[in-house]
Order: C-alpha cells, then structure tokens, then sequence
C-alpha cells in the first residue's frame, strides 16, 4: 500500500476509534449469557449490528463536533482535513442501515431494539452530549446494546416470538404427540417415576399444555437453545435487564468524566466515577450466583425442572421424593442429584466472577484515583481510556454471573488486542 492510501487509513481508524471496537462484542455476549445458554448465530448477527451502531456513533460524532474538535483537538480527521465532513457523515449513515440489517435477520425484537439503540446514538451525537442528560443517553445506548444481545439469543429463527409449546410437532393420525415426536397407537405408553403414563419424562404440573422438559437440572444449570426460544424474545430481555443496568451505570460514570477530558480541572467527577466502580465491582461479585430457576414441572427423577428465566411455573412441580435428584439422594441407578452438582457450578462461577471483578476494578480505579488527585487534561483522558477499557473485563464478569464461563473467558481475550491497537490509536 502507498504511504498516501495508508494516511488515508489511518484517518479512518482515528475517525471510527477502533481500538475501542474490542469493548463491543461483550455487551452482546453478556446479554446471551444473562440468559444462562451459549451464543449462536442469532448472538453472532447482534454482534455485527452492535459494532456497525458504534462505529456509526463514533462517524457521527467526529461529524458533529467538527466546529468544537477544530478549536480544541485540530489534531483530529475532520479539522485536519484528512477525513472530509460528507464522509464521515455518509459512513454514519451506511453504518447505521448495515447495523439495523443485521439486526433484522436476527428477528423482529432485535431489530426493535437496535432502532431504539441508533435512535439514541444519534440522539446524543446530534442533540444531548452536550446537555445534562448526555451521560444518561449514553448509558442507555450501551444497556440497549447488552438487550440487543439477549433478544437476538433469545429469538426463534425467522424472527417471530416463540411461545412455549411452539415448533413440537403435531400429532399423525391414530398418534398421540410427545416432547420429541409422535407415539404410535398401539404402542404402550411408558411409565413415569410416579406411576403416570405419558412421555416418561415425570408428571406435569396442574394445568401444564406441554411435557415437562428433560433432564435434571437444579440451580445454575445451563438451558438449551431451544428452551431460551420457547419463552421468547422479549421475555429474554427481561432477564437480561440487570446486567444492562448494571453496564449502563459504568458508562454513565465514564461518560460523566470524558465531559472534562479536554479542559481539565474537575476532582468531582473522577471522583464519583471512583466510588461508582468500586460500587459496581463489588455489587458483581458478591451477586456471581446464578439464581436458583422456579419450576415448570419435573425432571425423570422427581425433581422441579426449571422453566426460562425462573419464570413462575404455569402448575405446581411435583414434590422430590425419596432418593429423587431434588433430595440431594442416589435416585435411581444411582445417580447423582442435580443439587450437588449445582452447588459445584456455583462456587465455580462465584470465584470466576469475582476475579473478573477485581480485574474491572484494578483496570480502571488506578487512573481514576490519579485524576481525581492531579485533574489534568492528560490524567483525565487516561481515565476515560482506562474506562473504556475496563468494559472489557466487566462485560466478561457479568457473563460469568449468568453462568457462562466460556463467553467470560472469551470475552477476557479481547483485552491483549485492545491494549495493542490502543498503543496505536487512541480509543478516545
């Protein structure tokens, strides 16, 4: 590449901060893993929509400020002219109709939130950074982001809402339809653990329209795919909005310190910035237990299978009875009750939690603490870098809190990549 094309590039990059994209994927993966289930495809199309929205945000924002960026920071693709105004107003505009595509392949929610998420980057960008709800606005769009996550997790294929009972197959002529097919008639139902007759998979509470789901599965255990569809979209946003509130409190508490970054001078809010981290890093780690799911019916050995999200169970679960997995006894052939399992989970994600809490933490107090003892320009922009920053580690602690470590450690690897770029270019 020609050293005039590689300037150009390199005006781009500085115009789209990209060494602050590697603190995006996290909000979608910390909104699947509120859900308790992996990512998947419908996880992957919000992470593209997330990064095409911020990028979109950063295009319009450089555009916007370009008046304000020429007196204060000339040094900068627009007032340098190395980037023109129409272009990068063009490439927010490109960016933002990319993002709401892929997140209308995610389904109908995903695309009502991604709306709502550009909708407010533009906002701000045009409109509120420079008043007293910009840090609020910016909060919200980094919670909405986490929510576009969990309802592009949560959505069934083709983008309409699931709900429970939906997608089982319909019973054939002289059948009768089970969880996963349907029986022949003629063919003899099989017993359950407590006599009942139906699919074997144990009774179903009073008043349940469908089979109680298999397998044994006691607090903090993982739902599948299929179990997080059946409740729908929506219904995973719900469960995610914790961890959104949660993200959206540390991007208020930064945003709140970059507003001084050029001018200095202000000890309040890098102050405040301070106690709001260590308030957010403990709050993470003392809540790292996945809660424990209500019920919707039982598992072969007895005990209650949770439904979705701990939503209430449509009908009363089955008591555990002796030696059943929800007594914590062998159950039959031996096996081990669900409970002790769980109880291992859970102490395993409590720990990883809060090791990924303190990593927030000691990522972005130090600079915090400093800018709060010496205001100075370049102290207050290290802050907001480091702020940046420790999304990172705080999106990867908030998965660990639902339950999935290996988005947590995944998202964890982004950090060596983001610490690299930034040393090139400035993620603020």
């Amino acid at each position: 590449m020609s050293p005039r094309g590689r300037g150009r590039l390199r005006a781009w990059a500085e115009l789209l901060r990209v060494s602050a994209l590697f603190t995006v994927p996290g909000d979608a993966l910390a909104g699947a893993s509120a859900l308790g289930v992996r990512p998947h495809r419908g996880t992957a199309l919000a992470v593209g929509a997330s990064l095409c929205l911020y990028e979109a945000g950063m295009a319009l924002n450089d555009w916007a400020d370009r008046e304000e960026d020429a007196v204060d920071r000339p040094h900068r693709p627009i007032p340098s002219g190395r980037v023109s105004a129409p272009a990068a107003l063009a490439a927010a505009g490109a960016l933002t109709a990319a993002g709401l595509a892929l997140a209308a392949r995610a389904g109908r929610a995903p695309l009502a939130v991604g709306t709502a998420l550009a909708a407010t980057v533009w906002a701000y960008d045009l409109k509120l950074k420079h008043t007293a709800a910009g840090p609020a606005a910016m909060g919200a769009a980094r919670a909405l982001d986490l929510l576009l996550g969990a309802t592009a997790t949560a959505a069934p294929a083709g983008g309409h809402t699931a709900t429970p009972g939906a997608g089982r197959p319909a019973p054939r002529p002289g059948g009768a339809a089970t969880e996963r097919g349907t029986r022949p008639s003629g063919s003899r139902p099989r017993p359950g653990p407590t006599g009942a007759t139906g699919t074997g998979r144990g009774p179903r509470g009073a008043g349940s329209a469908v089979p109680a789901r298999p397998g044994p599965r006691g607090p903090g255990a993982r739902l599948s795919s299929r179990d997080v569809r059946s409740s729908g979209a929506w219904a995973g946003a719900r469960a995610a909005l914790p961890s959104a509130a949660l993200l959206g409190a540390h991007t208020v508490a930064v945003t709140t310190v970059s507003r001084h970054e050029t001018q200095g001078g202000s000890t309040k809010a890098p102050l405040a910035a301070l106690a709001a981290t260590a308030a957010l890093a403990l709050f993470t780690a003392r809540s790292g237990t996945p809660p424990a799911p209500r019920t919707t019916g039982a598992s072969p050995d007895g005990a209650p299978a949770p439904s979705p999200y701990g939503f209430p169970a449509s009908g009363s679960p089955a008591p555990a009875g002796p030696g059943s997995a929800g007594s914590g006894g062998s159950g039959s052939g031996g096996r081990v009750g669900p409970g002790r399992f769980a109880a291992g989970r859970t102490a395993s994600h409590r720990a990883l939690t809060a090791g990924l809490a303190a990593s927030y933490l000691a990522t972005a107090a130090p600079p915090l603490l400093h800018a709060v003892l010496n205001p100075s320009p370049p102290l207050t922009q290290r802050a907001v870098g480091r702020g940046i920053r420790a999304m990172i580690p705080f999106q990867a602690a908030l998965a660990a809190r639902g339950g999935v470590a290996g988005a947590a450690v995944g998202v964890m690897g982004l950090v060596p990549l983001a610490r690299t770029v930034a040393r090139k270019v400035s993620p603020t």
